[in-house]
C-alpha cells in the first residue's frame, strides 16, 4: 500500500475501501505512520487517539457492507474546540483539563456515518487569532513551507489534511478560520451558511459568528462530509434553509451560465492586497469567463462590520474564557483580551447581533446584481511563524487584519464562503480565492468550485514533506 492512497482524499479512501482494495484497519495504520514519520515536524495535531481509532476500525470492517455508511472507514480529525468523548476539549489553551463525557454531535454523526476518528487538531487559544500559535501546544507549521503559518484558527486541520495525515479535518470558521487556513495550504475550505450544522452541545459558536464544517482536498471531499454532518437541531440559536439538492449532487452538477462579480477591495480599510493576490483574482475571473460566466469586476459596497463583529467576538472568547478549568493557565495576551472585553455584556451582545441583519441586508445587495462574488481568500501571501510572539492584544489585532479582511464580513451576514486553490508564488506558497454566495446558497459555490477545480485541478498537489527526526 502506497502513500498515494494516503493522498487519495474522502472520496478516493472511501471509493478505495467499498471496492475491497483496504480495509478500514489498514487505512488507519497508513496515516498512523504517516502522523508518527511527519507530525513531529508540522505540529498538526495535539492528541493521536491510535488505540482507539484501530479498534473503531476494527469494528468498521466488521459492519456488513449493506449497512456501511458513507464515510466506511475513512479517517477524520478533530479541530480542539470539539469534543471527543474521553479527550480533554482544550480549546487550545492549557487551562483545560477535564475530558468530555460525550462526543459533540457533529462527531456523533461522522461516526454514525462511518467515519474513524483519528485525533485532535492544533489551534490557537479559543481561535482568537488567524495563527496556529499558542503556549500550550507551541505552533504548526505549513505543509509547503515550515518557515509559514497554516493560518488559523484550524491551522492542525489544514496542515493534518494537506501533509496527507487525515483526508478530512473538522474545523470552525468564526471570522476565517476555516477559508484562511485552506488558503494558507492549498485546501478547499468551505464556510457553511450559519445555521447548517449544529453547534449541539452548544447553542452557538460566539454567536452569530461561528460555523463548524471540513477542511479537506476537494470539492467533492467537502460535499461528502458536509453531507453527514450538516442539519440543526432544536436547540440551536440558529437554522439555515434546506438546500435544494445534497451537497454531494451539487459537486458533481455543472452550474448554470452564472453572473460572477470579482473585486479586490477589501472590507478592512488600510489593508492592501498583495501584488500575487491580485493577480490570483484576475486569472480566475478570466478563467470563469473562459468556462462561460458572464465576468465582471464590481465595487461590492461592503457596510463596515466593526460595530457587529467586535462585540460579538469579545463576548465570545469571554464566555470560552470564563468557563475553563483553571483561568490562571490562560495566556496573558488571552487574559488581557477578556478583561478588555467586559464591556461586551449580554445587552451589547443583543444589540450587535440586531446589527447583524442589518449589516447581512446591506452586504448582500451585491445579488441583487450578481450571482456569486469572487474575492481575494488573504490580501497578504502566508506569513512567517512566530506572529503572535510577545504580541499583546492590539499588536495581535493589527497583525490579524490582513488575513481576515475579506472573510470577517461574511461570518457577520451569514452567508456562504469558500476558499478555492488557486495556484501557488514563485517560492511555492499557495494562492487561493474566495467565492461569496448567498445566504443559504452553499450549492451554487459547490458547484462552481468544482468547475474551477476541473479546469484547474489542484488536489494532486503534495507538499515537499521531510520525516521527522
Amino acid at each position: 500500500m502506497t502513500d498515494d492512497l494516503a493522498y487519495a482524499g474522502v472520496t478516493g479512501q472511501a471509493a478505495a475501501l467499498h471496492a475491497g482494495d483496504v480495509s478500514a484497519r489498514e487505512l488507519t495504520e497508513l496515516l498512523l505512520r504517516r502522523i508518527e514519520a511527519y507530525d513531529g515536524g508540522l505540529n498538526a495535531f495535539t492528541v493521536v487517539t491510535a488505540e482507539q481509532a484501530l479498534a473503531e476500525a476494527d469494528r468498521r470492517d466488521s459492519v456488513p457492507r449493506a449497512d456501511r455508511g458513507p464515510l466506511h472507514g475513512v479517517p477524520v480529525a478533530i479541530k480542539e474546540e470539539n469534543d471527543v468523548e474521553g479527550l480533554v476539549t482544550t480549546f487550545g489553551t492549557a487551562a483545560n483539563s477535564r475530558p468530555a463525557a460525550a462526543d459533540s454531535e457533529v462527531v456523533r454523526r461522522l461516526r454514525a456515518a462511518g467515519a474513524v476518528i483519528i485525533g485532535k487538531t492544533n489551534m490557537p487559544e479559543f481561535g482568537l487569532f488567524p495563527f496556529t500559535e499558542s503556549t500550550a501546544h507551541g505552533t504548526t507549521c505549513n505543509p509547503w513551507s515550515s518557515e509559514h503559518t497554516t493560518g488559523g484558527s484550524s491551522g492542525g486541520s489544514a496542515a493534518a489534511v494537506a501533509a496527507g495525515l487525515a483526508p478530512a479535518a473538522i474545523g470552525g470558521d468564526g471570522g476565517g478560520s476555516i477559508r484562511i487556513p485552506a488558503a494558507c495550504c492549498g485546501l478547499f475550505g468551505l464556510k457553511p451558511a450559519r445555521g447548517r450544522t449544529t453547534t449541539s452541545p452548544h447553542p452557538h459558536l460566539w454567536y452569530g459568528l461561528g460555523v463548524i464544517g471540513p477542511l479537506t482536498r476537494s470539492v467533492a471531499d467537502s460535499a461528502l462530509v458536509h453531507d453527514a454532518i450538516r442539519g440543526s437541531l432544536p436547540g440551536d440559536m440558529f437554522r439555515a434553509a434546506e438546500p435544494p439538492t445534497s451537497f454531494t449532487e451539487a459537486a458533481a452538477t455543472a452550474p448554470a451560465r452564472l453572473r460572477i462579480g470579482w473585486s479586490v477591495k477589501p472590507v478592512t480599510r488600510g489593508v492592501r492586497p498583495a501584488p500575487e493576490v491580485v493577480e490570483a483574482v484576475t486569472a480566475t475571473a478570466a478563467l470563469l469567463a473562459e468556462l462561460g460566466h458572464h465576468v465582471e469586476e464590481i465595487d461590492p459596497h461592503y457596510p463596515d462590520p466593526t460595530a457587529a463583529f467586535v462585540p460579538q467576538w469579545f463576548a465570545g472568547m469571554r464566555a470560552e474564557a470564563l468557563a475553563v478549568d483553571d483561568y490562571a493557565r490562560l495566556e496573558r495576551r488571552t487574559r488581557q483580551t477578556a478583561r478588555l472585553g467586559t464591556w461586551a455584556r449580554p445587552g451589547v451582545t443583543r444589540w450587535a447581533l440586531g446589527r447583524n441583519e442589518k449589516l447581512a441586508a446591506r452586504a448582500n445587495r451585491v445579488f441583487d446584481h450578481v450571482d456569486v462574488l469572487l474575492t481575494p481568500a488573504l490580501a497578504c501571501l502566508p506569513p512567517r511563524t512566530g506572529r503572535l510572539t510577545g504580541t499583546g492584544t492590539l499588536r495581535a489585532v493589527l497583525r490579524a487584519m490582513p488575513m481576515i479582511a475579506y472573510s470577517a464580513l461574511w461570518n457577520v451576514t451569514g452567508n456562504p464562503a469558500a476558499s478555492i486553490p488557486a495556484g501557488f508564488t514563485a517560492d511555492g506558497l499557495p494562492l487561493a480565492v474566495q467565492l461569496v454566495g448567498r445566504r443559504d446558497d452553499e450549492t451554487t459555490l459547490l458547484s462552481l468550485s468544482a468547475q474551477l477545480e476541473t479546469a484547474r485541478p489542484w488536489a494532486d498537489r503534495r507538499p515537499p514533506l521531510t520525516p521527522a527526526p
